[in-house]
């Protein structure tokens, strides 16, 4: 069953809400890729009159994680996912919208073969881009995703 925007976002308002409230929001998932959108707001603004880094980083790792959601749920079967650990360049201030991009689908899907078939925990590094309207990289983000089978 493919996930949709208004299923992942529902999922953030009850599950995370500091994204929510943040203003993160999922506008198109598919099997190989995901985007998100955040806008500066008050809200999430930094003392520098752009976004916090940290709402970027969440903006940024719910498009590797609903990727990796989604592909859990293809699946069926019960398997375990966290980040280990993230790495994220910040090349501009983050100001206007600021959309997300991770175009990692297939790399999931292979790293959770990998996980059921020999039965032993995968990690998977997924990258995702965050660019403004004028399509200049504001962030890119390294996500290390750790995925086994319960």
């Amino acid at each position: 069953m493919q996930l949709s925007p208004r299923k992942i976002n529902t999922f953030l308002f009850f599950k995370i809400p500091a994204a929510y409230i943040c203003g993160v929001r999922v506008m198109t998932i598919s099997e190989s890729k995901c985007i998100t959108t955040v806008k500066h707001r008050w809200i999430n603004q930094n003392p520098f009159q752009s976004m916090y880094f940290a709402v970027q980083c969440m903006a940024g790792e719910l498009t590797t994680g609903a990727l990796v959601m989604q592909c859990i749920r293809q699946h069926k079967k019960n398997i375990s996912m966290l980040v280990g650990k993230q790495n994220g360049v910040y090349l501009k201030k983050a100001v206007g919208k600021i959309t997300f991009e991770c175009v990692d689908g297939n790399l999931v899907n292979k790293t959770i073969q990998r996980a059921i078939d020999t039965g032993e925990g995968q990690e998977v590094i997924l990258k995702s881009t965050g660019k403004n309207s004028l399509g200049d990289v504001v962030a890119t983000m390294d996500f290390f995703w750790y995925i086994k089978l319960r």
